[in-house]
């Protein structure tokens, strides 16, 4: 059985992971963590969902998370995320990287830290996005930059990054089937007088409000005719699910960066 511990357990993400560890064969739910002097600390991690003692308290040591477990999965903050992976590697801990909001020193480090230990970081844990990904990457190959690339996301009203991470790898999905780096060019703020749109840019519109779990369209605008690509999320168990699939796969594998693609055979 895979010893599995959650980062962050009392969160809204964490729960659901808590719940589904709980129910997905070949895995045990073996420790929790949560942000020193919460109201949880110390408690049973089942606690969180109402469920059954399994003998394993809340912690706000995150060396105490690593070494409690098998597997951690992290859907917290990119600080917290690296601190993890830095702990992952020295014990050669399997990490689950579903964060958001990650900047490109935090990559390196998640990069760095994988010579040590197993790491699946996606932007998005659901097999129909990581699906949707390698549509968008096939579309934007195919299509010539007659068709304009715009990405439209929709999250609920507290979400705190913009782009959304999902946008965003969908961004480099089209950017590496155009064979160009998505920095150069995408459009990520349009406000005012902005002009034509120019060839070759990868616009992104962002949407927040409600209790919307994430929508997510790619359009391909072309001469006549118009091809969009979405992915709708109503229940946050997607991505319980396909972390906990990411954990189980990469038991299996050597030292190393992963991501979801490589989980579902999409590489």
């Amino acid at each position: 059985m895979l010893r599995i511990g959650i980062a962050g357990c009392g969160g809204r993400m964490g729960r659901m992971l808590v719940r589904h560890t709980l129910d997905t064969p070949g895995v045990v739910l073996a420790a929790g963590s949560e942000r020193s002097g919460g109201d949880l600390v110390g408690a049973d991690v089942a606690s969180v969902v109402g469920a059954e003692p399994v003998g394993a308290a809340i912690t706000d040591d995150p060396a105490a998370l690593v070494a409690g477990c098998d597997a951690v999965i992290d859907f917290t903050t990119p600080a917290a995320t690296v601190a993890h992976a830095d702990l992952a590697a020295a014990r050669g801990t399997i990490l689950v990287v579903g964060t958001t909001g990650l900047g490109a020193s935090d990559l390196t480090r998640l990069s760095e830290a994988a010579s040590g230990a197993r790491i699946v970081r996606a932007p998005n844990m659901s097999v129909g996005v990581n699906l949707l990904m390698a549509l968008t990457r096939k579309v934007a190959a195919t299509l010539g930059e007659d068709y304009d690339i715009e990405i439209l996301e929709h999250h609920h009203r507290h979400k705190v990054d913009a782009p959304s991470g999902t946008a965003l790898g969908l961004g480099e999905a089209a950017a590496a089937g155009r064979g160009v780096d998505l920095d150069a060019a995408a459009d990520r703020v349009r406000d005012g007088h902005t002009g034509a749109r120019e060839d070759g840019r990868i616009g992104f519109a962002v949407l927040r409000g409600g209790d919307v779990v994430g929508d997510h369209t790619v359009m391909f605008a072309g001469p006549g005719e118009r091809i969009e690509l979405t992915h709708k999320a109503s229940d946050r168990a997607i991505y319980a699910r396909g972390a906990l699939r990411a954990a189980l796969w990469a038991a299996e594998r050597p030292n190393g960066l992963y991501g979801m693609a490589d989980v579902l055979g999409l590489g």
